[in-house]
């Protein structure tokens, strides 16, 4: 799974059996975030150092939609330890323990249905145990009082 986080909530995910970086709305992750975020200024995409997310064409269609890539130096995850230690979550309680899978759909769905418990019920203590998305509309909330009362 990629994909790209604010404030703990996932934007996007991609379950595929390959992945060509090329541009399009299914190969840059730029697009969705779009969809999902009031605005991408400021909003970093954390990968691995996968060949895709490193290719000159990923990091232009970010770019375009003004999203920063960040993938750490070689043996370097600091960057990436939040994106990383999401994939390791999806990995143990989706695709370990729900598998085995006998189609890419079955994947995608238990996918969508892992990311929707995520953002929006799962509680992380790093944000005061309450789901991503909750934190997410009290931070753009307490965003747009500040700007009013300055």
């Amino acid at each position: 799974m990629a994909g790209s986080i604010s404030i703990c909530k996932i934007h996007r995910w991609l379950a595929s059996e390959s992945f060509i970086a090329n541009g399009s709305g299914t190969g840059c992750i730029g697009t969705e975030a779009l969809w999902t975020r009031r605005e991408t200024s400021g909003l970093i995409h954390h990968s691995d150092r996968g060949s895709q997310y490193l290719s000159i064409r990923y990091t232009e269609c970010l770019a375009q939609v003004n999203i920063d890539a960040s993938v750490g130096s070689i043996g370097d995850s600091y960057d990436n330890a939040m994106a990383e230690t999401i994939n390791g979550l999806y990995k143990t309680e989706v695709i370990r323990h729900r598998g085995p899978w006998r189609s890419i759909e079955e994947v995608e769905f238990a996918t969508l249905e892992w990311v929707d418990w995520f953002n929006n019920r799962r509680l992380l203590d790093a944000i005061g145990y309450v789901p991503p998305a909750e934190f997410e509309k009290a931070y753009y909330r307490q965003q747009e009082e500040s700007a009013h009362a300055a």
